[in-house]
Parts: C-alpha cells; sequence; structure tokens
C-alpha cells in the first residue's frame, strides 16, 4: 500500500520531532522530511514532492501565510496548518483557508504544544482526507468588500416565521462565504449555522462573515433571541439548540458529549430546530467531513420542512452531503454557487 507522503513545518525543532513521531505511529503516513520555515519548506518541497504538507502559521523569514501562497500558486498542494488559539491566529487561520488550505487543526498550547498528542486522530485524519481532495476545491478565494456599511438600522420583530439551519464542516468557511452574503437583509427566516470549529475560531467565522453580509451575523450566545435577518453561528466547544420562550424563541448552549466526535453538531442543531419549527424549517448540509448533519435532515424533511445538500462538483470533502444524499435526507442536491437561491426558493415555498 502506497503511504501518503507527509513534510512537516514548524520552526520548532522540539515540535517538528514531535510532530514527526506522531504521524510515523500510523501505518498509512510516511513524513519524508522537515522544514525549518517558508523557505526551507519550498525547497523541500521541490525536492521531495510530499503529498500532503503541514504548516505552521507563525515562523520567522518566510510565515506560515505567504508560503501557503507560494505552494497553492505554484506547486498546489494540500496543506493543513497548524495555529494558535489566539484571536490573531484565528484571523490567520481563515485568511489560510482563502488561500486554499484544506484545514486547520490548533495546538492545544501555543507555539510549542507539548500536549500536540491531544489532535493526534484530528490530524491523521484530516492529512489522510486532505490526500483525497480534488485541488480544484481549494483555488485562492478572492478578497470580497465588506458590505458592512450598507447595512441599515431596522426594528426586526421577534417572531420568526422561518429557520434556516445550516451544517458544514472542511471547507465550511469557504462555502459559507458563498451562501451567508447572498441572502437579502428582508430575508423571511433567521438562519442558524453550526460549522466544525474549535473555541476561539468561530467569532471570527461570524465576524468575517457579517462583514461580508446583508443580514446580520454573529457568534450566538446564551438566550440569544431568533430573528428573521440573523444568522448566529454555533460558538466552538458548544452544542447549539434552541426553545421556545412565550412568542420568543431563545438559543440555548450546552456542553453534553461531542455527537459524531464533533461539538457543536449540526443533527444536535437541526433536531431541536425541527421539534420547535416543524414544517418552517429549510436544512442545508454543506461541505464536509463525516455524516453530521443527516439525522437533522431526515427529521426536517420528517416534519415536512425542506432539505438541500451541496452537490459532489463543489464539495471540498464530500462526505456530510454524500450520506444526507445516500439516506435519502436530501430533497434538493445544488452546487454551492446555487445554495443561496435554493435557499430562497424554499422559504418561500414554506410561507
Amino acid at each position: 500500500m502506497k503511504k501518503i507522503r507527509v513534510l512537516v513545518v514548524d520552526d520548532s525543532a522540539l515540535m517538528r520531532k514531535v510532530i514527526t513521531d506522531m504521524l510515523s505511529e500510523d501505518p498509512e503516513i510516511e513524513v519524508i522530511g522537515t522544514a525549518r520555515d517558508g523557505y526551507d519548506a519550498i525547497e523541500k518541497i521541490h525536492k521531495l514532492k510530499p503529498d500532503v504538507v503541514t504548516l505552521d502559521i507563525e515562523m520567522p523569514r518566510l510565515d506560515g501565510l505567504n508560503t501557503l501562497g507560494y505552494i497553492m500558486s505554484e506547486i498546489p498542494l494540500p496543506v493543513i496548518m497548524l495555529s494558535s488559539y489566539t484571536r490573531e491566529g484565528a484571523e490567520a487561520t481563515l485568511k489560510a483557508l482563502d488561500y486554499g488550505a484544506f484545514d486547520f487543526v490548533p495546538k492545544p498550547s501555543g507555539p510549542i504544544s507539548l500536549d500536540i498528542r491531544r489532535v493526534k486522530e484530528e490530524l491523521i485524519a484530516k492529512i489522510k482526507a486532505a490526500y483525497r481532495a480534488d485541488l480544484s476545491r481549494l483555488k485562492f478565494l478572492l478578497p470580497r468588500h465588506e458590505r458592512k456599511a450598507e447595512k441599515a438600522e431596522k426594528l426586526v420583530p421577534t417572531k420568526v416565521r422561518a429557520v434556516v439551519a445550516i451544517g458544514s464542516s472542511t471547507g465550511g468557511p469557504r462555502a459559507l462565504q458563498e451562501v451567508i452574503p447572498k441572502l437579502p437583509s428582508d430575508i423571511k427566516a433567521a438562519i442558524l449555522v453550526v460549522q466544525h470549529m474549535p473555541k476561539g475560531f468561530t467569532r471570527s467565522l461570524a465576524e468575517r462573515l457579517n462583514s461580508l453580509s446583508s443580514i446580520d451575523v454573529k457568534e450566538a450566545s446564551e438566550n440569544d433571541i431568533l430573528k428573521e435577518g440573523l444568522a448566529l453561528v454555533a460558538p466552538g466547544d458548544y452544542h447549539m439548540t434552541v426553545r421556545r420562550d412565550g412568542d420568543e424563541v431563545v438559543i440555548k448552549l450546552n456542553q453534553d458529549p461531542p455527537l459524531w466526535g464533533v461539538r457543536p453538531s449540526a443533527d444536535i442543531m437541526m433536531l431541536s430546530v425541527a421539534e420547535v419549527f416543524r414544517s418552517k424549517v429549510v436544512g442545508v448540509v454543506l461541505t464536509g467531513m463525516g455524516r453530521d448533519g443527516a439525522n437533522g435532515l431526515k427529521k426536517i424533511k420528517e416534519y415536512g420542512g425542506i432539505t438541500i445538500a451541496e452537490d459532489k462538483s463543489t464539495c471540498v470533502v464530500f462526505g456530510m452531503p454524500k450520506v444526507a444524499i445516500e439516506e435519502g435526507a436530501a430533497q434538493v442536491v445544488a452546487p454551492i454557487h446555487e445554495i443561496a437561491d435554493r435557499i430562497l426558493e424554499a422559504i418561500e415555498r414554506l410561507s
């Protein structure tokens, strides 16, 4: 069996050694070399021709973002970023995903993470998925102009007529930028988003989507009230559910055990929304590893809502949508650039 040839890039000699030893324990992976910075990485990539690169964001001389930009423009390869939990690290990570990184794994304790083995299974799973990825889905994403100035102050009633429930994982931040900014400010629905990301990264994601969108987008907090024209992003490490409180519906957050290995879980959010809103739900599953969201779509469909899955042709990873489609949970299948239109059509049908 051909092994996946990996190049490990990190400015810390200790981290290079620990990551190499950790990855080498998997029989399907071979670490063919290491690099201490971006210049060294580019030289090693040309020489060793790895299948996948793990790339530290914070490095001297040539940092991870600029290294990634060169890789994706000159010698395209699947790249997994290793980032810190700082706000700066979160913002750089989102930019890296725009630049074409396949995905990222946060270092548990900062640049020198002696406890890096805590993310061993996640890193190995993402290396294997990256190896199978279609590089055409990872092209550089052109920067978009912020639209925040176009938002008008408006009195929004808290009685919500419908909800759009979106789940995404690997490739999701890019996919969400193809969907959320296309939704009009007067949309007749509230929007709930579960993106598989750790704590600290979802706030930066929500702020970025907010800056690009006509609707308002924020990271969800306990007891936030659902409103039409407002998108709430589940905070990392918290499941997000909804509960009716008089005429209003509010967000409830919890740290119950992960489902399918993830927290937040799209299934948990969608099942909760379906119970409260019954037929007035549009469920959407976008690109991602695993099967999260399929059961949620099934429940939404059972209650008479409308369910949508991203088509394989635009998925970075055709995992979550594939399961939903194969299990008969998705009524509509569409490429990412059509998803927003399909959502708006579904809302009209439910009204």
